[in-house]
């Protein structure tokens, strides 16, 4: 058990670093910590927090700096969440205007990011096979035809289609008109599956441009991002990431293979509320360096992905758990009243 003033020394010293980015020494602890100690006093302590692993010192210094340990002791056991003043607030709040789902959680990917200067992600929620609202097709050259799908919530996606032969205005008009008609609304897959026996009724125009335009959108479905990430490039700013090339090479990495990272998020959706991952803590992010905050978001009551961010273990967790928070319960709201 640690007792109320090695508690303050921690916390003092967890505090000054994390503003000042050094090792911090008795004789700063003694000015900032408040506690009528002499040095003497305050080494003997930090010399017990350092026993207990909550502490170390550096090889070129004689101050001392937390290890993941303090850290979380420090997260778990020591923080004051500072809430958001009500400017910062109504700043957040007007991103989330009612919009399209992919748009939204774009801007929480973003919005993340450029609060905390670190990188923003967004798990999206488990996508169904794709459908759409309004389907169009126009003629870009003699076999290139471009295929405009608006998806039910308003995206509006586009995709270069190569025909085996040039198709007439009227005939792109013909297939558009009926598609519309007879398939808006259904998934690209469930049009498959029903239009099997009915393509050999069907006029050999509205026929070919269909079997287009289904296998367009079945590749498109495949195709779709289960994570945004926004302002990876932010954390090559970081001092205690960019002095460590191996470092940030390994966190570039696990952004590209995704693997990890979805596995991460995928923890996170099945808890409540904030959670913080320290160091390696979580066998998932491999680096003492880097922390990861997140929550999950909700559409009408049910948890359907997870927003995080991605910095140093030497965090204002302060600061970054209610922007964290904040935005997890705005884009609830937003996607469940849109």
């Amino acid at each position: 058990m640690m007792n109320e003033r090695s508690r303050i020394l921690l916390k003092s010293l967890i505090e000054k670093h994390i503003s000042d980015g050094q090792p911090i020494g008795s004789r700063q602890l003694a000015k900032s910590s408040g506690l009528e100690l002499s040095p003497a006093s305050i080494r003997n302590i930090m010399a017990d927090l350092e026993e207990m692993g909550f502490i170390a010192s550096p090889h070129t210094s004689a101050g001392r700096i937390p290890t993941p340990l303090g850290y979380r002791f420090f997260v778990d056991s020591l923080l004051t969440v500072q809430p958001l003043d009500s400017i910062e607030l109504h700043e957040i709040e007007d991103q989330f205007r009612p919009d399209s789902a992919n748009r939204l959680i774009s801007t929480a990917s973003q919005l993340l990011s450029n609060l905390t200067q670190f990188a923003g992600v967004v798990k999206s929620p488990a996508r169904q096979s794709s459908s759409f609202r309004h389907i169009e097709f126009v003629s870009l050259s003699e076999q290139r035809i471009l295929l405009i799908v608006v998806t039910p919530d308003g995206d509006v996606q586009n995709k270069v289609l190569e025909a085996s032969r040039q198709f007439t205005e009227s005939e792109l008009t013909e297939a558009t008109n009926y598609l519309n008609q007879n398939y808006a609304g259904m998934s690209f897959n469930a049009i498959k599956s029903r239009i099997q026996s009915e393509l050999k009724q069907l006029k050999d125009n509205i026929s070919q441009l269909m079997t287009l335009a289904i296998s367009a959108g079945e590749e498109s479905s495949l195709k779709t991002e289960e994570y945004i990430v926004s302002g990876e490039k932010n954390l090559l700013s970081v001092h205690d990431l960019s002095t460590n090339i191996n470092s940030l090479r390994t966190l570039f990495d696990m952004f590209d293979k995704k693997t990890g990272i979805l596995q991460l998020l995928d923890t996170s959706d099945r808890a409540n509320g904030v959670q913080i991952y320290i160091g390696g803590e979580s066998g998932l992010v491999p680096l003492d360096e880097c922390s990861v905050v997140t929550a999950p978001y909700e559409v009408d009551g049910q948890v359907v992905g997870t927003v995080g961010v991605i910095g140093p273990t030497r965090m204002a967790y302060e600061r970054v758990i209610p922007i964290v928070d904040i935005t997890a319960k705005l884009l609830s709201g937003a996607l469940s009243h849109p």
